[in-house]
């Protein structure tokens, strides 16, 4: 091979190859935008060593999207540098008398003044003055309006202004749209982005804002550096002076000293106090660098927060233009969407989150396509937000495809590598590895990428280590979150609080990327849109326009609102009153009821539990008395009640749990997991009556409710809790469906539970069960009930058919079935 074939330059002298590295390297600008093109997006050198950015590489007449092999230049002169597709490609031809010769040109690409086209220049018809030419035809139309489910509803014929003059006419219609409160959630269609703007042109600004934050990380790691070097500096000359002292002391009581002995002694405790110190002045120095990082950390998550505003700002400009320039007609922007180009003001909703959606499932794919696309890591926040809403036909699909990524993504496992570099894909995330960059954060910069306005918004949440009755006087309790504006209103999301993973202990994730098959993907979907009348019970905005209540609370009220879980309002849980408070006052009798409403649906499967503790305290006994004997649960109707008694005067705290369950998941006497829906302060400032616990019967609700939802009993003699009997008491129930193995057993403070065992007894005719009682003496018991059920075997839940296990049957316990609070005395005979 010669020097030419091997070298491409070769025949070009020193001054021309110099010329060329500059125009390649350092001076290379677009022939088209005329900015600086970087070798990332560069796309030459073509015809006289000009370049083009990928995204301006388009025909300079009908701006399609060209390629290296599909571009054609103007072959007829030197002069002209631009770039043609193959139609439009100047060639050689018979003359032609059109626009371009005529040199109106210009004139005939002018823009429109108008939407609308006027039928009666429009070539090729008859001229015309009717509904069309006046633009009110879509007012004469007998069209029937859309209903939210797709189903057509026959309107009664009304009565019409003909030819009236009015919004439509008047071209000022979509202005008023605008304006009107929508009522009803209409799904309006949203066109891919990728149709109005090229990835290319994207992904230029994203380089540009990711070098503004290569400066600003550079600039915090230099910081850094150099404040810990101050702090480790100054440890440094004060452990040299403590040392110096210490070596002095020993030389002093070495001279005094004569015997080997004495001085292997002082060498031994010399050596000692060394070590001491210098373990005191390790953690001295830790401690100080922990503060100053704290310290550090504050400034920079504001300055990382304002950047990425900045940031999300350019971009959402840039979305904005394009779609303007993509919309420009009104007819066209009525099939696309009307999301607003400016972020609107804070206003409260119109319509609930139910009326957009009412099962998660509506999202399967959506969800789907997040968790897929958090297996992979991508290297530019356009490709991520791009491959995260493909598809996506709405605004609210796009904030949810964002959400479900951030749920799914456990960015707070993920370990990073020092040798990565920016434009890895945890490079893309180093705003979470520096701590400078959260979750509400990271959600606002995703959804200005898909052209969603978003917002941070600052303020106090009930969150972690809150307990009901603190006041917010201090930072303790500051957080953020965010508010996106989707269907047509601002909306809460809480993407830190959403997020929920269970990471398999024994499964210990590989540096770099957490194993798939060791992260079990859960979220709350409460933190998804949710409802200002419910947000506001955990979430409490420093501006008030941001609680998008109709009427605003201040931070003194929300301090006493009940302190609720989103469990609470998953469950469709609500207070009876408005008397429930987050600190509960006992009465002259040291009581306090806290009453819970349930929704129909939901009264057959719920069942709760509760905790009792004194607050501030984990202690959960009074003078070695259980503190969950001073509650009685008990249920009526769909109302569930917690009666405290306070055993002395002080603080309570009672904690509310619930479960979902069905009869058959309760009756296999499987452990079940219970949740916490809320929490309230007991205070009792004065107790004047001295208070007994109830009898040491088995946890839960008191009364035959629970025996009637889960098992079928339907109680014939007493549907109370509370019964008041002589020395004798029979208690029947109905079976509805075959039960078994019946058992009771008494409870009475004071007695052992193996002597009450001989005075109950029950009996079973047909279907109905009678349970017997002969109380030895007067006074307060409790009765447990319990019993299984029969399977179609005649065998009860779980045991073992007669040919199996050689012929012995193997039952799960009985499980519980319902409990009373029996009051015994003479006078009741």
């Amino acid at each position: 091979m010669t020097k030419s074939e091997h070298d491409p330059l070769a025949g070009l002298d020193v001054n021309a190859k110099v010329s060329m590295f500059r125009s390649n390297y350092i001076e290379s600008h677009c022939l088209r935008c005329k900015k600086t093109v970087y070798p990332t997006d560069k796309i030459g050198p073509l015809k006289d060593y000009t370049f083009f950015h990928s995204g301006c590489f388009r025909c300079i007449e009908c701006q399609s999207k060209l390629t290296l092999k599909t571009y054609y230049n103007n072959q007829h002169s030197s002069e002209d540098k631009e770039v043609y597709c193959h139609t439009h490609v100047p060639k050689i031809g018979p003359g032609k008398f059109d626009g371009e010769s005529m040199g109106i040109k210009s004139a005939m690409n002018a823009p429109k003044s108008g939407p609308y086209v006027n039928e009666q220049i429009r070539p090729g018809g008859k001229a015309t003055f009717d509904a069309d030419a006046l633009a009110i035809r879509s007012h004469i139309k007998e069209t029937k309006p859309p209903q939210p489910n797709g189903s057509e509803v026959d309107h009664a014929p009304t009565n019409r202004n003909w030819g009236r003059f009015d919004s439509t006419a008047l071209h000022i219609q979509h202005a008023l749209k605008a304006t009107e409160v929508q009522r009803k959630y209409s799904k309006p269609a949203e066109k891919p982005i990728e149709s109005y703007l090229d990835r290319e042109e994207q992904v230029r600004l994203e380089e540009l804002h990711r070098q503004e934050e290569d400066l600003l990380y550079r600039q915090f790691q230099e910081k850094r550096d150099k404040e810990h070097t101050k702090a480790v500096s100054g440890l440094q000359e004060e452990w040299e002076v403590e040392l110096e002292k210490l070596t002095a002391k020993f030389e002093r009581e070495m001279g005094k000293r004569k015997s080997k002995e004495d001085f292997k002694v002082l060498t031994l405790r010399h050596n000692k106090e060394k070590e001491e110190i210098e373990k005191n002045m390790t953690i001295k120095r830790e401690k100080k660098k922990e503060h100053v990082t704290r310290r550090l950390l504050e400034q920079e998550r504001a300055a990382t927060a304002a950047l990425v505003e900045k940031h999300s700002k350019e971009m959402m400009n840039l979305i904005v233009q394009k779609r303007a320039e993509f919309v420009d007609n009104e007819e066209e922007m009525e099939e696309t969407s009307q999301y607003p180009a400016q972020p609107p003001p804070p206003n409260p909703p119109s319509f609930a989150k139910q009326e957009i959606y009412h099962d998660p499932t509506v999202f399967a794919e959506v969800d789907q396509r997040a968790i897929n696309v958090a297996q992979e890591d991508q290297k530019t926040f356009t490709d991520l937000v791009r491959q995260l809403v493909a598809g996506c036909g709405t605004d609210v699909e796009k904030a949810r495809a964002i959400f479900r990524w951030i749920t799914v993504k456990n960015l707070n496992s993920i370990m990073f590598e020092e040798t990565e570099r920016g434009d890895t894909p945890m490079g893309l995330l180093r705003g979470i590895k520096f701590g400078t960059e959260s979750y509400h954060v990271l959600f606002k910069r995703l959804c200005s990428y898909a052209g969603l306005h978003c917002v941070v918004v600052k303020g106090y949440s009930k969150s972690a280590g809150y307990q009901p009755g603190v006041s917010f006087e201090d930072n303790r309790f500051r957080n953020s979150w965010n508010a996106v504006y989707v269907a047509s209103a601002w909306r809460f999301v809480q993407c830190n609080w959403g997020a929920r993973h269970l990471v398999n202990a024994k499964e210990v994730p590989k540096p770099g990327k957490a194993k798939s098959d060791s992260l079990r993907y859960e979220y709350d979907d409460h933190y998804f849109l949710t409802d200002p009348k419910e947000f506001i019970y955990e979430f409490f905005p420093l501006q008030g326009e941001w609680q998008l209540l109709k009427n605003p609370i201040t931070l003194e009220e929300f301090e006493e609102l009940p302190f609720v879980r989103s469990l609470f309002f998953r469950y469709n849980l609500s207070f009876p009153s408005d008397n429930m408070k987050s600190v509960m006052f006992t009465d002259s009798t040291g009581a306090a009821t806290i009453r819970l409403e349930m929704p129909s649906h939901m009264e057959n499967s719920l069942i709760f539990h509760y905790n009792l503790k004194f607050y501030g305290d984990d202690k959960d006994n009074y003078e070695g008395i259980s503190l969950k004997r001073f509650v009685m649960q008990s249920v009526v109707d769909n109302l569930v009640a917690f009666r405290v008694h306070a055993p002395c005067s002080g603080s309570l705290l009672l904690d509310i749990f619930a479960n979902a369950v069905t009869p058959q998941e309760y009756l296999t006497g499987e452990p079940m997991k219970f949740k916490s829906v809320c929490k309230f302060k007991i205070k009792c400032e004065d107790l004047h009556t001295v208070m007994v616990p109830l009898p040491d019967c088995a946890s839960g609700e008191w009364g035959p409710a629970k025996a009637t939802r889960l098992f079928g009993l339907e109680p014939l003699t007493h549907q109370d809790a509370l019964i008041f009997a002589g020395q004798q008491l029979d208690i029947a129930f109905q079976m509805t469906r075959p039960l078994t193995d019946f058992m009771a057993t008494l409870h009475k403070n004071g007695m052992e539970e193996k002597k009450l065992s001989k005075y109950v007894s029950h009996r079973i005719v047909n279907d109905v069960v009678t349970l017997s009682v002969s109380f030895p003496e007067e006074g307060q018991y409790g009765m447990d009930i319990y019993t299984r059920e029969v399977t179609n075997n005649g065998n009860a839940p779980g045991e073992a058919s007669s040919e199996s296990n050689n012929g012995e049957s193997e039952k799960h316990l009985l499980t519980h079935c319902c409990k009373y609070l029996i009051n015994s005395s003479r006078r009741n005979q």
